[in-house]
């Protein structure tokens, strides 16, 4: 392939890719309730400019499915432990089929006792962490929203592959004079899924993401994937103890795997054995709601209105640029690449699924 068709990319209007997701994993046995749920999440990625977790996902999960360790079929269950808490066990299906409840019930537990926390078990992964944010703002809930996730990050002063590169995200909700406050981060310097984007696109990527299986650092994605190789974690050892954290509060927790032990969303040898940990509260324990949001949008202009340091233009709440980037492209489609779009296409000729775009025509 040429560079310039390499890198040319293609728009794709979100209500378009939403429908042709939706589609695909119908088409692969997943229920249509559990296909829209996933298919929002992946469009919601996509729009927020989270390419990496959105739907260029589709084919892993459903490799996944064809090697019988992620269920298409399986009905997460719920059993009530406390008034204000619960237990999701996702039965090896979907992440966000398990995660979408958890915070469904979680903010119902909320809304009658201020809080609600549901623990996930035997999960697989939910993509990005945001779209559960976005359900808990929805319904005008703050959140926090934890998963851990397959090896990838040395423990700091190790060499080995042992803790995720698992997100950590939370939310609370803002009036209409400021923004919602959306974190979604992980622990390391960049998402593992950067780099698997990197690769596809046949782009380099920063020399201090990740060190190659000879521990040297790589521009290279394929050297930053390969055997031995591992993720950079943030700010060094703080980077290093949230990953332990999301371990403890994700796995332990739940009795999920943990300690190494689960297996990510591309291995499709055994289960993912994945586990979330879900919190929603509800804002106006306090006060009122109309002043918590105003507290909320006078921290807003307090952020963003301070003062810059030199060379700076604008100064960016936490979830802003995302939300920015949604509303340029639910205006001008999302952009895929020539690969992207070629990877979507297979999945759909399997199981007899219009194409997502006919690069032929």
């Amino acid at each position: 392939m040429a560079p310039d068709a390499a890198t040319k990319t293609y728009p794709i209007a979100s209500p378009t890719l939403f429908t042709f997701a939706t589609n695909v994993l119908v088409a692969n046995s997943i229920p249509e309730a559990h296909a829209s749920i996933i298919a929002k999440a992946l469009v919601a990625a996509d729009l927020r400019g989270v390419d990496t977790h959105g739907t260029q996902r589709i084919p892993s999960y459903l490799a996944r499915i064809r090697a019988g360790v992620l269920s298409a079929t399986a009905e997460p269950t719920l059993t009530q432990k406390t008034p204000a808490v619960a237990l999701v066990d996702a039965h090896d299906g979907f992440g966000f089929v398990a995660a979408h409840l958890a915070m469904q019930r979680a903010i119902a537990m909320a809304q009658v006792y201020g809080i609600g926390m549901v623990s996930v078990a035997h999960s697989n992964h939910f993509g990005m962490s945001a779209w559960l944010v976005q359900q808990a703002l929805d319904a005008d809930m703050m959140s926090l929203v934890f998963t851990n996730s397959s090896p990838a990050l040395p423990v700091w002063g190790g060499r080995e592959k042992l803790m995720g590169v698992s997100p950590i995200a939370c939310g609370a909700p803002a009036g209409a004079e400021g923004r919602h406050f959306i974190l979604d981060m992980a622990p390391s310097i960049a998402a593992r899924g950067k780099i698997y984007k990197a690769l596809r696109r046949g782009e380099k990527i920063p020399l201090d993401w990740a060190l190659d299986g000879e521990g040297r650092p790589t521009d290279d994605p394929a050297r930053a994937l390969e055997e031995g190789a591992v993720m950079q974690p943030m700010g060094g050892p703080k980077g290093s103890a949230l990953s332990v954290m999301m371990d403890v509060f994700s796995g332990v927790l739940s009795g999920s795997a943990f300690a190494g032990g689960v297996t990510g969303p591309y291995d499709p040898s055994k289960a993912g054995d994945v586990g979330h940990f879900i919190v929603a509260i509800k804002p106006d324990l306090f006060m009122s709601l109309d002043e918590f949001k105003g507290r909320m949008d006078h921290l807003y202009r307090t952020v963003v209105g301070s003062q810059k340091a030199d060379g700076v233009d604008r100064i960016y709440y936490p979830g802003e640029m995302e939300i920015l980037r949604e509303e340029e492209r639910r205006r001008d489609g999302i952009p895929f690449v020539q690969a992207e779009i070629e990877a979507l296409n297979v999945e759909a000729e399997k199981v007899g699924v219009e194409p997502l775009l006919r690069l032929d025509a």
